[in-house]
């Protein structure tokens, strides 16, 4: 099966429809590290991306990544909307021209995350939502290259996806408003971390669905 950007409006209504239940949880999370407003800065370029859900739907995945990307620099406050927006910019430009087979998504994603790393000047380890996106490509870069079905790989994803953010947990913050609390930032989940954990899940539940569903 070929994904195409036709996915991209129920992409956005699982991702916000995740983020949303879950705001409890994450603001809780936040509220412990930073200043609490990871979630209604992440939903209000949710919201962005909702109005426009139709009119992305009708691009192809390298236009719409770049449209995403600019929306959510615009949309988003704090680093959430540098960062993500980031991103999707880097993704387009890594994917124009291509055709994203498994290995070669890999290949433009592993672009995007370090775009993302520059941006932010952090890398994995830090307690930050690189803590999921860098083991998530590791993995996919792995699993393009053997004969691994793709329902397994987006099984695995999610897998991958939750170890990271798990992981997050016993990191020391060494990056924004969470480095100020030094010793007393272990033992606590990064919220961008579980917001990017929920949102990789959210997108695989609707790739999975999509594989499995009748035809």
């Amino acid at each position: 099966m070929k994904f195409t950007p036709v996915l991209l409006p129920i992409i956005i209504e699982a991702i916000a429809d995740v983020i949303e239940k879950n705001s409890v949880e994450v603001t809780d999370l936040d509220q412990a590290l930073g200043d609490g407003d990871h979630v209604i800065n992440l939903q209000r370029g949710l919201d962005a991306l909702m109005s426009e859900r139709a009119e992305l739907a009708q691009l192809d995945w390298v236009d719409a990544w770049h449209k995403i990307g600019m929306m959510l620099m615009v949309s988003v406050g704090g680093a959430s909307g540098s960062l993500y927006g980031t991103l999707f910019i880097a993704l387009s430009r890594a994917g124009r021209d291509k055709e994203l087979a498994l290995q070669i998504f890999a290949d433009v994603l592993t672009q995007g995350v370090e775009a993302v790393k520059k941006r932010g000047r952090s890398d994995s380890g830090e307690k930050t939502l690189l803590d999921v996106f860098i083991p998530v490509v590791n993995y996919l870069r792995t699993a393009s290259v053997d004969s691994t079905s793709l329902v397994d790989v987006l099984d695995n994803v999610s897998k991958v996806a939750i170890a990271g953010m798990e992981s997050t947990r016993n990191m020391l913050a060494t990056k924004g408003r969470a480095s100020f609390l030094e010793e007393r930032s272990l033992g606590h989940i990064d919220a961008g971390a579980k917001t990017a954990q929920l949102m990789i899940c959210a997108i695989v539940d609707v790739l999975s669905s999509q594989l499995t569903s009748p035809t």
